[in-house]
């Protein structure tokens, strides 16, 4: 029901797709850095999250997978990689269709590291929505689920 109401609606006068476009992407920006200053002064960094979520989602990749996907050099995730195998959070094995290479898994003590990741991000989260009201919670959610079809 919200969903339709909300399908229905029009840009306001005058308004433009771009400047629709522009506060969205202010708004994720914003929330994205408030997300990252939530994370724990234990936590990881951003690149060790990314290829742990990748790895989660995606399953056992390539280190050149992993980069192409988030749009990085291979070079750039070396070190975070090889901190994250010396971690126990990541198994590297040998590619068994390319010997050359090796394929990336994630280890049950990454999966966990991942989730307490996840879970303190989370738990702020939950404060701040406890703020709003049950509409715009629900309005956030419709979001959400619009901004994962759009990524």
């Amino acid at each position: 029901m919200l969903r339709d109401s909300l399908l229905n609606m029009n840009l306001k006068e005058g308004e433009t797709l771009a400047e629709v476009a522009a506060d969205v992407r202010r708004g994720v920006s914003r929330l994205a850095m408030r997300l990252r200053a939530e994370r724990s002064d234990r936590g990881m960094s951003g690149t060790k999250l990314m290829i742990l979520a990748h790895l989660h989602t995606n399953g056992p990749s390539t280190p050149t997978a992993i980069a192409a996907a988030q749009r990085q050099q291979p070079q750039s995730l070396t070190r975070s990689l090889a901190e994250l195998c010396e971690s126990g959070y990541v198994l590297r094995s040998r590619n068994d269709s390319d010997r050359r290479s090796t394929v990336l898994s994630l280890t049950q003590a990454g999966r966990g590291a991942l989730q307490q990741d996840m879970a303190d991000r989370d738990a702020w989260l939950v404060t701040v929505l406890a703020k709003l009201s049950d509409l715009e919670c629900e309005i956030l959610r419709l979001g959400a689920k619009i901004m994962d079809q759009l990524a």
